[in-house]
């Protein structure tokens, strides 16, 4: 896995390594599984639950 001293990245962000936006997922260069609902699947088995914005928060189109 990389440990983010990829010569195509400086800034220490992980970069995509395979993207599936039709099964709704990401896998990153640190072995992080993100999907579209904003949770996480880490290397180790830990998973992050969806942290997603309150409707009552979300800017309304006109």
């Amino acid at each position: 896995m990389c440990s983010h001293q990829c010569p195509s990245h400086d800034s220490g962000v992980p970069h995509v390594v395979a993207a599936h936006p039709e099964q709704g997922w990401t896998l990153l260069c640190d072995g992080k599984i993100v999907f579209d609902d904003t949770g996480e699947l880490l290397p180790d088995g830990r998973i992050v639950a969806p942290h997603r914005v309150p409707a009552e928060r979300l800017a309304a189109a006109a």
